[in-house]
């Protein structure tokens, strides 16, 4: 846990024991609950945290106060005492309010998932850009959540008809962070407006761009890797890697593609998180084709496309091609029957490479889909519009001819139209 942020929210000096708690509303089944509290436990893992124990309510409806209720949470201020917890763990995000009242009652701290999912995401910040969206999320998280201490930290104010509690320590806190999240938010602007003339080059190169999404654990790095050698870090943990690359790759035909990869998600992913990783997960939002890969071995595939696709939809790339990739075939058979379930998915070993040049094939015919591939003829004395070609598609052959040159194109539909009068006669 090298990544430390002040007022670290998962203490750093000893593994913490922590309790987890989860409650099934109406419409929701124990079984998905228990679902969530395993993934929940492999995030208390991940940030460095042991599990003693698990907790798991029915309710109607949270409880304003406690979220719990009263005699619920002093139920878990007994087994936290039993066990020797140093921490409660909710699966569900509680209010500041609901916080502190379960902090008064339990005598321990009381985080929910998204606290934990912050803790994680700080730890493994590795950029400049990384670690100023990790900290605004967290900020945005802690904000609400300040404490005061009442008018012991008042500041007197001095001179006749300015006496009076004055501002208080708390004003003065909440006045810091506000300050340093507008820091940090014109700074990420700044980046989004860089990256945006990066893209901008992009789209003048006609390049396609693929982005890789996917759960998070789901193998994108390790296919990133397998695809173009880019050496991206892969651990067997959550959100081993956050911010984004991207490389190049040829695809079969010639045809040159961008890929990225982006942060892994998770269910019920932080807004402040999405909110903070914006200009991160603006390369999804723009990319031609999603390519979504899909732990084939998980125990719930579908729960966790769904949830990648819920992100999707929220930052505005719902409506983007999707090639849906089930990776890990080489570990279970579960991934060849869920490929017979998705119609145009294929299945991969990341690792080993197995159905990688089957999936390299499924790209070029997506990415055909789009562009085609012709043939023009330029003269020599037209040496505009062979720059032009060159700029707005992308060259795969060309042969000089005596007045012109023949090239083979690959172009969109704007592109064809543009340079019509130059395509060879069939």
């Amino acid at each position: 846990m090298s990544q430390q942020f002040p007022g670290s929210l998962i203490e750093r000096s000893f593994r913490e024991r922590i309790v987890l708690v989860g409650v099934a509303l109406p419409g929701t089944e124990l079984e998905e609950v228990d679902a969530g509290l395993d993934e929940l436990a492999l995030l208390v893992d991940t940030a460095g945290a042991d599990v003693v124990a698990r907790v798991v309510q029915r309710r109607d409806r949270p409880d304003p106060a406690t979220f719990v209720g009263r005699g619920k949470a002093e139920e878990l201020a007994e087994v936290s005492r039993t066990v020797d917890a140093d921490t409660v763990v909710f699966d569900e995000e509680l209010t500041p309010a609901q916080q502190r009242n379960l902090e008064g009652i339990l005598g321990r701290t009381a985080i929910d998932r998204t606290a934990v999912i912050l803790d994680i995401f700080a730890q493994n910040a590795r950029t400049p850009e990384g670690k100023a969206q990790v900290e605004l999320a967290l900020l945005r998280y802690r904000l609400p959540r300040l404490r005061g201490r009442g008018h012991a930290l008042s500041q007197q104010a001095g001179g006749i008809g300015t006496r009076g509690p004055g501002e208080t320590q708390l004003e003065v806190d909440r006045r810091r962070l506000v300050r340093r999240m507008h820091r940090l938010e014109s700074d990420l602007a700044q980046v989004g407006r860089t990256r945006g003339v990066q893209r901008r080059a992009r789209s003048r190169s006609r390049f396609r761009e693929l982005a890789l999404v996917g759960y998070t654990n789901a193998g994108k790095s390790t296919l990133l890797n397998r695809l173009t050698g880019a050496g991206v870090l892969t651990e067997n943990r959550l959100f081993s890697t956050l911010d984004p690359r991207t490389r190049q790759l040829a695809l079969p035909g010639g045809e040159t593609v961008l890929v990225t990869d982006t942060v892994g998600f998770v269910r019920k992913l932080p807004h402040q998180l999405v909110e903070a990783f914006h200009s991160t997960l603006q390369s999804i939002a723009l990319a031609d084709l999603v390519v979504h890969i899909v732990d084939g071995s998980a125990s719930d595939p579908e729960g966790q496309m769904a949830a990648v696709r819920s992100v999707l939809a929220e930052i505005g790339a719902a409506e983007i091609p999707e090639l849906l990739v089930i990776n890990k075939v080489d570990r279970t058979p579960e991934a060849a029957r869920l490929v017979a379930k998705h119609e145009g998915a294929v299945c991969i070993s990341a690792l080993s490479g197995e159905g990688i040049d089957g999936f390299l094939r499924a790209v070029a015919d997506r990415v055909r889909l789009s562009d085609r591939v012709v043939r023009l003829v330029i003269p020599y004395a037209r040496g505009d519009v062979l720059a032009a070609v060159h700029r707005e598609g992308e060259v795969v052959e060309q042969e000089p001819g005596p007045d012109a040159t023949t090239l083979t194109v690959l172009l969109d539909e704007a592109g064809r139209a543009r340079f019509s009068e130059f395509v060879a006669a069939s």
